[in-house]
């Protein structure tokens, strides 16, 4: 029982380490990449604080080196889904009474972990897994995860500390009580920061969870599993289950007791999980709640009067960062004739300066992109655009896969703002470029907003305040995250919480208090200290 106001430390954004030639940190994350890289692991599935290897296995291979085998993950059946439900539900028995400063602390560990002992292996292991070059994995794997378990614990203490008024008669409180039930998470490849986040959240809050990664992150989620586990997460809390997903999903929204699932991954999935929930909502002991972040087709519009180098620099980092495997990448960007040639001429150079291969030569600014069926979408678009006589490609263009998935990053200049690659997302290193006339700028701004059924995030680049503001106000709707004079990724957690609508999800903000108020069900309180004992009001006298 809590005996005290407790004060969580204060939440700070963790420093991200440079990496640079010479340091510490640049020979600890090689060594633990080559540590890794020689070895093999085997992943079980994790029940019950149970690891469960069920001899039905897949390979895992880096997406730069897909011929070499980093080990293998096994795959569940139902009757292990059935398993984690049941022992997560008996976990809760006691999780969800645990007093928050406690859930507080193991969490708070975890962040910890990462931040030190765990730091390069986490790293290393996102690199080897995902295929993400230093930078990336440190700001992903490491600070990002880090700033989701720290901030957290401080938004869950703001959230128990909102308490309504009360009087000298009567004493209100709200209590936040975990769902009643069980939480689904599903989680994708790109951040291992959104798969640790996903799971660990709802935790906090007194959830329990069955943790479905995708198998294209399987390697480095056993990292974060074992995280968990020397942080002190209680057996049945957290439980990770690996196989085929729809059996998986399917036993999951069939079970009476699901409260929730929280998901990141395709539109087209969350979509189809959404209707399977609304078909089985008579079976449940309550609604459940439904936050997802899903997909993205993020633009960039710059306006006459932007500074073309900046706008350049915007595109070729939010485009081509992670093989532009972000949800929030650029993949349609709006640039305004006047300046469009010093443009093109500095993305031009820029992209020539790329270095492309393994993450472990840190002089690599691109990678491969995650698997085969993503290296295959890809090369059809890129196809396409060589063929159509309404586009042109003016960089890039080029891909193999005979070592690893590689595809140079590629730009299409195109004539039709409604072109097929400005509508679809691509979820690779390839951006399409509409050239619009300065005079049709708020033209523009009305296209940008009415093209894609996607409103995750999206950035406008002008020194004319009267261009922001019209900016801002017509794109209200078209972006959850909205970035001026800036590119249209890099979200940091507590500062730029992140999420869209549309057809980019629920817009519950990870990273900030609205998410974990999702995994909260409200009680309220009411103590009245001197109880009435006559029903008659004074109204009704004589």
């Amino acid at each position: 029982m809590s005996k005290g106001f407790f004060e969580v430390p204060v939440a700070i954004n963790e420093p991200v380490k440079s990496y640079a030639p010479g340091s510490p940190e640049r020979e600890e994350v090689l060594n633990s990449y080559k540590e890794l890289y020689n070895s093999k692991i085997n992943v079980p599935i994790y029940i019950n604080g149970e690891k469960i290897e069920t001899g039905n296995t897949k390979p895992m291979s880096p997406p730069h080196d897909h011929q070499h085998i980093l080990g293998e993950y096994h795959l569940a059946e139902k009757s292990h889904i059935d398993s984690a439900i049941s022992t997560a539900l008996e976990a809760r028995k006691k999780w969800s009474k645990m007093p928050w400063e406690h859930r507080a602390a193991i969490f708070l560990k975890a962040a910890e972990l990462i931040q030190g002992p765990y730091r390069s292996k986490i790293n290393a292991a996102t690199m080897l897994a995902q295929s993400k070059n230093i930078f990336q994995a440190e700001i992903d794997a490491a600070c990002e995860l880090i700033d989701f378990l720290r901030f957290n614990v401080q938004y869950m203490s703001e959230i128990y500390a909102e308490q309504p008024e009360s009087s000298s008669a009567a004493w209100n409180r709200v209590e936040y009580r975990p769902l009643e039930g069980f939480v689904y998470a599903i989680t994708p490849f790109n951040f291992t920061a959104i798969a640790g986040n996903l799971p660990a959240s709802a935790a906090l809050m007194g959830n329990v969870v069955v943790w479905k990664p995708s198998d294209s992150q399987v390697y480095s989620a056993k990292v974060i599993m074992d995280v968990f586990e020397e942080a002190g997460v209680p057996a049945g809390v957290i439980n990770m289950v690996m196989g085929d997903p729809v059996m998986i999903t399917d036993t999951v929204l069939a079970n009476p007791d699901f409260a929730g699932i929280h998901f990141t991954g395709s539109t087209h999935v969350f979509k189809d999980i959404w209707a399977k929930i609304g078909a089985n909502i008579h079976n449940y002991k309550t609604y459940p709640r439904i936050v997802g972040e899903t997909g993205g087709k993020d633009f960039i519009v710059a306006h006459h009067t932007a500074n073309p180098q900046q706008v350049s620099t915007a595109i070729a980092r939010g485009a081509f960062e992670f093989q532009g495997q972000k949800c929030s990448a650029a993949s349609r960007i709006y640039v305004a004739k006047s300046i469009w040639p010093e443009v093109k001429d500095s993305l031009l150079a820029d992209i020539k300066s790329f270095k492309m291969g393994s993450p472990e030569d840190m002089s690599n600014f691109i990678t491969a992109v995650i698997h085969e069926a993503s290296f295959d979408k890809l090369a059809k678009y890129i196809d396409q655009a060589k063929s159509d006589e309404n586009a042109e490609i003016i960089a890039g263009g080029n891909y193999d896969k005979t070592k690893g998935y590689f595809v140079e990053p590629t730009v299409i200049l195109t004539t039709d703002p409604k072109y097929t690659t400005m509508e679809t997302e691509l979820f690779g290193p390839v951006v399409t470029i509409y050239v619009y006339e300065d005079e049709k700028w708020s033209e523009t701004l009305k296209l940008v907003d009415g093209t894609s059924e996607y409103a995750l995030t999206g950035a406008v680049l002008a020194t004319d305040r009267y261009a922001i503001t019209e900016a801002t106000d017509v794109l209200q709707n078209a972006a959850g995250n909205f970035y001026i004079n800036d590119k249209c990724t890099g979200a940091v957690v507590g500062q730029q919480p992140f999420g869209g609508a549309r057809a980019s999800g629920t817009n519950d903000k990870a990273g900030s208090a609205l998410n974990l108020l999702r995994w909260a069900s409200p009680r309220l309180i009411k103590e009245t200290f001197v109880t009435p004992v006559d029903y008659r009001y004074p109204f009704l006298g004589e």
